[in-house]
Parts: structure tokens; C-alpha cells; sequence
């Protein structure tokens, strides 16, 4: 794969030249580290057939920005020979009256196709489906069926898949791959070399991580999607592989406590990325207030026993260290469908021994420290240290208890209600526990020290 290098001025003309000879990919690199205009200039000049490859490449950044800053003529005639779900995923991003403009723009049954697409919710089957596949009649044999592939290839998103429908109803009879296809023998019927079992679909409204999982359990490279029987469209395994993506990339920005991105971070304006940040963090920092508002109800047991704020800052990050833990496995398994809502009381049955043992862990090498440190002179925690270390043990085993059960928990409870498990995001858990770890810390020191420090 050829190098690209930034382009950096000069003739756009002699520019476009030399990056048409080079990897779409490549070229689509090289785009995306370029300011829009120049971008947009490029691509006027290049061929019309490389200019479509390069629309096709989901990676390509401001890509809507970039169709609507053509001529409308060109910006047309590419949606027009971009691939379905593609020009869809484009279109969507458009805004008034450009969109407008360039739906009009292309023959009305592709407009119907894309509002159809577009019709249906994001993060579906259907949204991102393409009507572009290989079809044959059941009546076809193998060599009738390749010359067919040869006519439509340049116009179909994929012709490994093929699927023999009946041409009166629509209905999806069977599915094959091309490998099965080439070694059987030219006269052949289609319906005596298919599999002779009902193909693996989906319909429209399955959600994208469901079918996700159909296409990893059947090994496929493509799945169809079916209304009342009929094929609608296709859903390719590249199409899911970059949905899952840029789900994967929001989950990641909201489990970190922010809203999630909807631009490239270097092209991310300042503002816009501060807002983007802001609001969580004043949602964190008041949610964190409660930590002070917990310590002063303690205020006078701070001051009896002041040797117990030097545990604080350990006390406070394992119990969301392990409300981390466990949110992050319980929303990872409700998203590979290895546990539904109805499994929250297994998941508390497993987190809450699993919670105590932890925190035994913890709270023993928390009392080996004190006494090491103790013993070794290191620092003098006082006459009653042993009682200390009790303290700092017991509280460790309750906080990462609780820590578990809390973050294995909040999942369901925010996917009841209809919100994204993922914004149970760690410094959520962590601001949660970290107040009700004091309360815990403190009660267990006013049930161990009580008449002795306090």
C-alpha cells in the first residue's frame, strides 16, 4: 500500500492526478487530514468513478459537508452511484435545503429506497441494510445464475451471498454462498445445489448488536432482512463491523463520563468539545459535593480521631474501584446477550459473596499495612492502632460489598428505565460509592472506637 502524505497546496488539478492513482483508503487518509475546502477541491477534480469510491468509504469524515459543497449536477449523479445504505448514511447527515435538493436530484425509486431506509431507527437492521444484492429465480441453473453475476457485480454491494426468491411473491426461498455456486456443476438447477434448510434472517427493527451476534454465531458474511416473508434488503458484514465501531466509540466516551462524540476529536471545535465535557463533570463534581456534605456529618469524630482521615482517599477508590469492576463486566455482558434483565437477582447472588471476599482481600492487606508501619516505626497510629487497623478492615469488606453490588446493579436498573447502560460510566459509580463508602467507613469506626478515640 502506497504512502500518502499530507497535501499541502499547490495546483489541485495536478494534485487530484497523482492521490487518483493511489488507495481509496489511502486517499481517504489523506481527506481527512485536510482542511474541508481544499478537501472539497480535490474532489471536484478527481475522476467521477474514483470520487464515488471514495463517498463510499464510511471513514470519510464530513462527508455530507463535502457532497453538499459540490455542483448539485455531480453531487446528485454521486449519491446516484453510491451504494445504497452508503447515499442513505449521507443523506441523513444532510442538512435543509440541500437535502431536499438532492433527493430530487436522483430518479424517484432510488429516493424512494433511501427514505425507506431512512425510515427506520438508527441502530437497526434496517437502517443500515442495502437493496443492492444478488437475487435469482428458482428455476435459474448455476451457469444462468454466473452470467447473471457478471452483468450486476459493479452494482451490487456483495456477490457472495446469493438468494433464490420467488419472483411472483417476493419470498425468500433459500441463501448460498458463491463458493457453492462455482464448484457445482453449469447445468445444474439453483434448487437442487442450495442447502435444503431455511435461511438465517432478520427483521428490520432487530437491533444492530443482535445482529451482530447472528452473523458471528452463523459465520456469515451477509444476513438478510425480512418483512412478512419478504427480502427487503441485506445487512454485509463490513456494514455491521463499522456500526459496532462507532457504537463501541460512544459507549467508550460515555462510560469515561462525557457525552459522546459526534466529530473526529482533532475536528472537534473547542466549544463544542467543551460542552461536550462540562456537563458531566458539574453533574460529577455536585454529585461529589455529597462526599463533603458526608464528611462534615462526621466532623466531630474527624476531630476526635483525626488518624482516620489518613484512610480516606484508600477507603473512597476501592470502593469505586470495584463499582468500576463491576459495572464494566455486567455491561459488557448485557451487550453480548450473555444476561437479559431478568438475570439482576443471579447477578446479585454471584457479586455480593463475591463483593465480601474482595473486601476480606482488601481489608487484610489494609491491616498488614497499618501493623507493618506500626511495628516498623514508619508512623505511631497510637496506643489503640490495633483498633484502627479493625476499623480500616472491617470497612474495607462492607464498601467493596456494597461497591460490587451497587455497580453490578445500576445497569438494570438504568436499562428499565430506558436509558443506556452505558452511562452507568465508572465516575458515576465511583461518585455514588464514594459517598456512601464514608458513611460506611464512619459508622464502622463509631461501632469499633466508641469509648476510646470517640
Amino acid at each position: 500500500m502506497n504512502e500518502v502524505s499530507p497535501i499541502a497546496g499547490g495546483d489541485a488539478v495536478a494534485i487530484a492526478r497523482i492521490l487518483a492513482n493511489d488507495h481509496v483508503a489511502d486517499i481517504v487518509e489523506a481527506l481527512n487530514r485536510e482542511p474541508r475546502e481544499l478537501a472539497s477541491e480535490l474532489l471536484a477534480e478527481l475522476p467521477f468513478e474514483r470520487a464515488v469510491e471514495i463517498f463510499d468509504q464510511p471513514e470519510l469524515d464530513d462527508a455530507p459537508e463535502l457532497i453538499e459543497s459540490l455542483p448539485r449536477d455531480k453531487a446528485g449523479r454521486l449519491l446516484a452511484a453510491m451504494s445504497v445504505d452508503r447515499a442513505a448514511d449521507v443523506v441523513r447527515e444532510l442538512s435543509e435545503p440541500a437535502r431536499t435538493d438532492l433527493l430530487h436530484a436522483i430518479t424517484p425509486a432510488l429516493r424512494h429506497t433511501i427514505l425507506a431506509i431512512l425510515g427506520y431507527p438508527e441502530g437497526s437492521a434496517g437502517s443500515i441494510m442495502t437493496t443492492e444484492y444478488v437475487s435469482v429465480p428458482p428455476d435459474w441453473t448455476v451457469a444462468r445464475t454466473l452470467d447473471h453475476i457478471r452483468e450486476v457485480e459493479r452494482t451490487r454491494e456483495t456477490i457472495y451471498a446469493i438468494y433464490v426468491i420467488d419472483p411472483q411473491s417476493r419470498t425468500l426461498l433459500r441463501a448460498f454462498g458463491l463458493r457453492r455456486l462455482i464448484a457445482s456443476a453449469p447445468d445444474a438447477q439453483i434448487m437442487a445445489v442450495t442447502p435444503d434448510k431455511a435461511p438465517v434472517t432478520v427483521p428490520p427493527l432487530m437491533d444492530v448488536e443482535q445482529v451482530a451476534q447472528l452473523i458471528r454465531k452463523y459465520d456469515l458474511l451477509a444476513v438478510p432482512v425480512v418483512e412478512n416473508d419478504r427480502i427487503i434488503g441485506l445487512v454485509t458484514v463490513d456494514d455491521i463491523l463499522d456500526t459496532m465501531i462507532e457504537e463501541t466509540t460512544e459507549d467508550v466516551h460515555r462510560f469515561g463520563g462525557m457525552e459522546a462524540l459526534d466529530e473526529p476529536y482533532m475536528k472537534m471545535g473547542f466549544f463544542s468539545m467543551i460542552g461536550k465535557r462540562g456537563g458531566w463533570l458539574c453533574a460529577l463534581f455536585l454529585g461529589e459535593m455529597l462526599t463533603a456534605s458526608a464528611m462534615q456529618g462526621y466532623e466531630h469524630e474527624l476531630e476526635s480521631a483525626i488518624v482516620l482521615t489518613l484512610f480516606i482517599p484508600l477507603i473512597m477508590s476501592s470502593g469505586g474501584n470495584s463499582g468500576s469492576q463491576a459495572t464494566s463486566l455486567v455491561i459488557r455482558a448485557l451487550a453480548l446477550r450473555e444476561i437479559s434483565l431478568g438475570d439482576w437477582w443471579r447477578v446479585a447472588v454471584r457479586e455480593l459473596p463475591a463483593g465480601i471476599v474482595l473486601g476480606a482481600m482488601l481489608g487484610l492487606v489494609g491491616v498488614a499495612r497499618i501493623t507493618l508501619w506500626q511495628y516498623a516505626g514508619f508512623y505511631d497510629y497510637g496506643p489503640h492502632w490495633e483498633l484502627i487497623a479493625a476499623t480500616v478492615g472491617m470497612a474495607l469488606i462492607g464498601i467493596v460489598t456494597f461497591g460490587s453490588l451497587t455497580g453490578s446493579m445500576l445497569p438494570f436498573i438504568l436499562k428499565r428505565i430506558g436509558f443506556d447502560p452505558a452511562s452507568a460510566s465508572a465516575p458515576f459509580v465511583a461518585t455514588l460509592v464514594d459517598v456512601t463508602g464514608l458513611v460506611i467507613y464512619f459508622s464502622v469506626a463509631l461501632v469499633i472506637l466508641r469509648g476510646t478515640l470517640l
